[in-house]
């Protein structure tokens, strides 16, 4: 079983944590193919986990080992080692802030299903035909029987406030 050294140990101090992901350094330009990469890579964020068990290689008391696909040369795959410390630090950047949650789908929005059956499913979709729009009926005024009543707000079964109820007095009463 492999153990954290003592400066790995170190980071369990808020003060030193705080330190170590001070460096981090945002450089922000515009994508060369659009937002849409944008949207692409940022999606990978919102659906998987920073690293899954498959890609973990080796872990021992000094490295970890896991494999990573280089863009920059075609996607080819190699395997990465780095010091335990270096690890947390890259693992760290990689947990999504408080609030936030992963997009888990299941069911027919599921990776498998999208990739194969989705398009059979938009075939088979039973197409509904919607009913006419029927125009909006408007209320005439229960006093002058003339004017139309136009619906301002809607108030809960329990009515509304008290000091609704003592504006509209008060109007009456002009």
């Amino acid at each position: 079983m492999a153990q954290f050294k003592p400066k790995c140990l170190a980071l369990t101090d808020r003060n030193q944590w705080h330190n170590l992901i001070r460096v981090i350094q945002v450089y922000c330009k515009r994508p060369f193919l659009g937002p849409a990469q944008v949207v692409e890579y940022l999606g990978r964020y919102t659906h998987k986990i920073a690293i899954s068990n498959h890609r973990i290689k080796n872990l021992d008391n000094q490295s970890f080992t896991f494999a990573v696909k280089d863009y920059r040369h075609g996607g080819r795959k190699s395997l990465l080692r780095l010091s335990d410390a270096a690890f947390i630090r890259r693992f760290a950047l990689h947990v999504l802030p408080k609030g936030f949650v992963r997009i888990r789908h299941y069911g027919i929005l599921s990776s498998y299903h999208k990739k194969i059956t989705l398009t059979q499913l938009q075939k088979n979709l039973v197409r509904v035909q919607l009913k006419e729009h029927q125009p909006l009926q408007h209320q005439l005024c229960p006093v002058c029987k003339k004017g139309k009543l136009v619906t301002l707000t809607t108030f809960t079964a329990r009515g509304p406030p008290r000091y609704w109820m003592e504006k509209l007095r008060k109007q009456s009463n002009k």
